[in-house]
């Protein structure tokens, strides 16, 4: 699963559907190893995708045993840190890739993939608070990193209480390096719909419709912000 499925999560309960995607929030393909989530775990994965929590792969669980031992074995070696970290990552148990990412972090503090790695895991662990940090810490060394900075802005959308207005400002901030992004234009749509601001998410959803005319998410959003802009019942 990918930060899409976020993305439907979000329009489907903006729609009034039930969309069963819980998993990981990774639109940006540059992160850790096919990343993302939003915080249940409903997955619809792919024949070839490792197992996960629940199901039996003794080829996959000795090959994160091995990575565990090698990692334990060799606490000072940042490669061992990292492939314990990605195994965990690819079987979603987000909390032991904190720990093994946490430590090659605490090895090489300057390496930006771990810390964006350690952003989505978090993010993946529905630690938003915790994610937004780690991301926010990767743009002071690449600011004009536009899926690690909408991944920020969604940690904003995602936390509970919402920020929409942070959420946006991350989202429009994004834009300015990349106007054409379509997984941050979508982000964007969703935001103002939450906000209630139909012509905003309407404008916005026409830039999504000239860079990605064929995005199969397009009629949602469409139904969202047309249920947004609604009067509601009893209204004149």
């Amino acid at each position: 699963m990918n930060k899409d499925n976020i993305l439907f999560a979000i329009v489907g309960l903006l729609a009034g559907l039930i969309v069963g995607f819980m998993g990981a929030n990774y639109i940006n393909k540059n992160a850790a190893p096919a990343p993302g989530t939003l915080g249940a775990n409903q997955m619809g994965l792919p024949p070839d995708h490792p197992a996960v929590q629940g199901q039996a792969d003794p080829a996959a669980m000795q090959d994160v045993q091995a990575a565990i031992d090698a990692a334990e074995k060799q606490p000072d070696d940042f490669d061992s840190q990292v492939k314990a970290a990605e195994l965990f990552f690819r079987i979603q148990r987000y909390d032991d890739a904190i720990k093994y990412y946490s430590r090659a972090n605490e090895i090489r503090p300057d390496d930006y993939q771990v810390i964006v790695n350690l952003g989505n895991a978090n993010f993946d662990a529905s630690k938003f608070l915790e994610a937004e940090k780690w991301y926010a810490s990767a743009l002071e060394k690449k600011a004009d990193d536009v899926n690690v900075r909408t991944d920020m802005g969604l940690t904003f959308l995602l936390r509970d209480p919402k920020d929409v207005d942070r959420a946006i400002a991350e989202f429009v901030k994004s834009l300015e390096y990349d106007p054409k992004h379509a997984l941050t234009l979508q982000n964007l749509v969703v935001a103002y719909t939450e906000k209630k601001d139909a012509a905003k998410a309407t404008e916005t959803l026409t830039r999504l419709e000239e860079v990605s005319p064929g995005n199969e998410v397009i009629p949602r959003l469409r139904e969202a912000i047309s249920k947004t802009s609604a009067p509601t019942q009893g209204s004149e």
